[in-house]
């Protein structure tokens, strides 16, 4: 009975041994790649052709787009200084203030044409507009600011230019630029509206040279602050 038992594991041990020797030798064969096709790259499509433009459609466009840079300027330069002026209000702790209103005139003859304006009010800028089209130099007079300010004394720095717009005999201006810098100090006073109107104009004679032609003074007048409870203008 024993002799039956010892056959029987040595046959298992041979039977377990051959199957781990078949498991160590058997190769896994390697997948076919012979008739694998490789992927497709993606391919971007075609840009569409686009149209020509033609040299008066783009300077059209390029004028409109440096009109509405120049107007988006103006509007951040205005509110600067309303965030400016109405800090210094608040940290002064200002109760009644005062305001201010600075109105430009222009009285420059037809021989130059106003191309840039740009104000500051105590070095924050208040009004910056370019044209070269000539619609600024057609107007006669524009409001430059109006809103509150601390009472006291104030500076306004001016920078204009003019373009040279002549005619006939007188085209040779075409060609200059004039530019024009000044400076004004105001007071305005507690509870008060100074209004500032700044006037450019053609000084001299038909013998001042172009240069020294263009010039700017300024009229200044002290009013009462309109009412808060009042509807449009105040009392004069």
């Amino acid at each position: 009975m024993r002799g039956r038992v010892a056959l029987s594991v040595v046959v298992v041990g041979l039977w377990a041994g051959g199957a781990v020797a078949v498991a160590q030798t058997e190769e896994v064969p390697p997948p076919d790649t012979s008739t694998a096709t490789p992927p497709k790259a993606a391919t971007a499509p075609a840009p569409a052709a686009s149209e020509p433009i033609d040299a008066g459609t783009y300077a059209v466009r390029l004028r409109d787009l440096e009109q509405r840079i120049n107007e988006l300027k103006e509007q951040i330069f205005r509110s600067k200084a309303r965030l400016s002026l109405l800090a210094e209000t608040v940290l002064e702790g200002v109760v009644g203030g005062g305001q201010a209103v600075i109105i430009h005139e222009n009285r420059m003859s037809e021989g130059f044409k106003l191309v840039r304006v740009v104000y500051a009010l105590d070095g924050a800028p208040i009004f910056n507009k370019a044209d070269e089209e000539g619609s600024l130099g057609e107007q006669k007079e524009f409001e430059v600011y109006n809103g509150s300010i601390i009472p006291g004394e104030h500076t306004l720095t001016i920078n204009l230019e003019y373009r040279g717009h002549g005619y006939g005999v007188f085209s040779y201006l075409k060609g200059y630029r004039f530019k024009l810098r000044s400076t004004y100090t105001f007071s305005v006073p507690e509870g008060r509206v100074a209004t500032v109107v700044v006037v450019g104009y053609e000084k001299g004679g038909p013998t001042t040279p172009l240069e020294e032609r263009p010039a700017v003074r300024y009229i200044e007048r002290i009013e009462r602050q309109a009412r808060p409870d009042a509807e449009g203008e105040g009392d004069r």
